[in-house]
């Protein structure tokens, strides 16, 4: 297999983020332990949540990735969804607006992870 198939979202707090993300994305965790705890979100694709040595993750540092959701629909599919995040209190970062690839709009997470929700390409 030459594909990637882990994700790994580096996290300071792992019960913390668990809970955020099982929240935001309506899954159930595939495995759990105290540092690390995976999601399969395809057959063989692993969205991962890692704290590692809790003590060498630094909570200030800049993200400068982010994950992606992308969408089905119109542009009212991605406004629906930024309007059920931000009904659960979730971080807006970026409001919802319109790019070059679509309707747009992106969140962090407790950790300042980035979460972009977007059309389908």
């Amino acid at each position: 297999m030459s594909s990637p198939n882990l994700f790994l979202i580096y996290v300071t707090d792992v019960e913390r983020a668990t809970r955020f993300y099982s929240d935001l994305f309506d899954m159930t965790p595939q495995m759990t332990t105290p540092r690390y705890v995976s999601f399969e979100v395809a057959p063989g694709v692993l969205f991962a949540l890692w704290s590692g040595r809790a003590e060498t993750v630094d909570a200030t540092a800049p993200r400068f990735s982010e994950v992606g959701l992308m969408v089905p629909g119109s542009t009212a599919a991605v406004d629906a969804i930024h309007d059920e995040w931000a009904g659960k209190g979730v971080t807006v970062v970026e409001a919802p607006h319109d790019e070059v690839f679509g309707r747009t709009f992106v969140v962090s997470d407790p950790d300042g992870n980035l979460i972009r929700v977007s059309p389908l390409d």
